[in-house]
């Protein structure tokens, strides 16, 4: 329900001293969409979650009516987070990312709600590398043009524009996690490696980093994408970057549909400017399996196209989903928010069977508390306890631009009115008590 400030303020959810949690479990509701890994439901069904799964994207009025009523919502990359789908699951209490990225969420409307969103960031880096570096030496070998004029019934065995790897330039653009893997793995090749990154970055190995971006173009066989989507990043390599390659050289885009002028690409691999390209990621992607594909890159000679499946390996998504699932469990049972992209992060000790010093009683409660960041919240939260008489064993706070996060661990008898008390706190944006 909604304060009489608008805050998020739902009411109080009432457990039996037995359970971790301020709510059964048993009716702690998770919906999982596209398709993720059979795991996370798994982990969460452990932990006695209601799971539901779906395996495509939603939008829309379906999404409001699918998230009504729902605690922890798991989406991939297509189902998009609006303020306004947010504002239709008035009892959601984190979201989970099973992929890299998050720009598919409105974070700062789910912070403004005391809603965290986790994310998986480096689970699958080994895969997304591997692809990449499959990609670099079928680009050289003009695989897939072989494989299609021999399905078409065509025997053409020259070696006329096939090379090796070995001794060629790998230029990366990005060198975070999987960039940095890439760097490996091709020089290890035989491949010599340079890189650009707008962070100062180690150089692995033998890898050389260049003072700009254009420098890795002008001096590369093939170049490969791999940085976040932002404003900054938005049309990356358009016309006048692709006129710096060389000749004859190869893009990859395995980082987000919009980091390459799609257009620009498909004039130069036409004209004959560049010899090829690879790309899992498009500016415009179906929603599902099943529904159409449409790209200017369709049908053009030694380009490999693939459905975003960059980090779709049986054990990178496994891994993903177990990542995330534990994040969800951790917050639920324990109010931990590490690892959330939005919510200031907050590392908690369990609960366990910590007691009242005489070793008697129930353990102590557990008051997670998100409030706006405003001066005056603390004082107000301090002078509430303290006319209230309670006692608090301990006490956690991070704080971001627009949230305060404070976990208040208080005695059992003491914890109802402290929860009572703060919130009444008009800065509360929504409290929950774990037992």
């Amino acid at each position: 329900m909604r304060s009489p400030h608008g805050e998020r303020r739902p009411g109080r959810e009432v457990d039996n001293a037995v359970s971790r949690t301020s709510y059964p479990k048993g009716k702690i509701k998770a919906l999982l969409l596209e398709g993720v890994h059979p795991a996370a439901a798994e982990m969460l069904r452990e932990e006695g979650f209601q799971v539901e799964t779906a395996g495509k994207a939603l939008e829309g009025a379906a999404l409001a009516r699918a998230v009504s009523g729902v605690h922890l919502l798991g989406i991939r990359s297509k189902t998009h987070l609006t303020a306004e789908a947010l504002s239709a699951a008035a009892r959601l209490l984190a979201v989970g990312c099973f992929c890299i990225g998050t720009n598919q969420v409105d974070l700062r409307a789910a912070c403004l709600a005391g809603i965290p969103v986790f994310n998986s960031p480096f689970s699958n880096t080994r895969s997304v590398a591997e692809l990449t570096i499959a990609e670099a030496v079928a680009l050289h070998r003009q695989v897939f043009e072989k494989s299609r004029r021999m399905h078409a019934g065509e025997w053409d065995k020259s070696a006329d524009g096939s090379h090796e790897v070995r001794g060629r330039t790998m230029g990366i653009i990005g060198y975070g996690r999987i960039g940095s893997q890439v760097s490996v793995l091709a020089e290890s090749m035989g491949m010599r490696v340079v890189f650009f990154d707008v962070l100062p970055r180690l150089a692995l190995g033998n890898a050389r980093a260049c003072r700009t971006m254009v420098e890795v173009l002008e001096q590369s066989d093939v170049v490969t994408l791999h940085v976040p989507a932002t404003d900054q990043t938005d049309g990356l390599i358009g016309a006048p970057e692709i006129r710096r390659m060389r000749p004859g050289a190869a893009l990859i885009n395995n980082a987000r549909g919009n980091v390459v002028d799609v257009a620009a690409l498909a004039a130069a691999i036409t004209s004959g400017h560049l010899a090829g390209a690879a790309a899992d990621v498009f500016p415009e992607e179906p929603s599902g399996k099943g529904d159409p594909f449409r790209s200017e890159l369709c049908g053009l000679p030694n380009v490999i196209l693939t459905p975003h499946i960059g980090g779709s390996t049986e054990e990178a998504q496994e891994s993903i989903a177990r990542d995330v699932a534990s994040k969800f469990v951790k917050f639920i049972n324990v109010g931990t928010t590490t690892g959330a992209v939005n919510v200031p992060e907050v590392e908690l000790p369990p609960q366990g069977d910590r007691r009242l010093a005489s070793g008697d009683g129930p353990r102590r409660h557990r008051i997670l508390h998100f409030h706006r960041n405003v001066p005056g919240v603390l004082s107000a939260m301090h002078g509430t306890i303290a006319r209230l008489g309670a006692n608090v064993a301990a006490e956690y706070l991070q704080t971001n631009r627009d949230v305060g996060y404070v976990v208040l661990d208080v005695d059992p008898t003491d914890g109802e009115k402290v929860m009572a008390g703060v919130r009444e706190i008009p800065e509360t944006i929504r409290v929950r008590m774990l037992w």
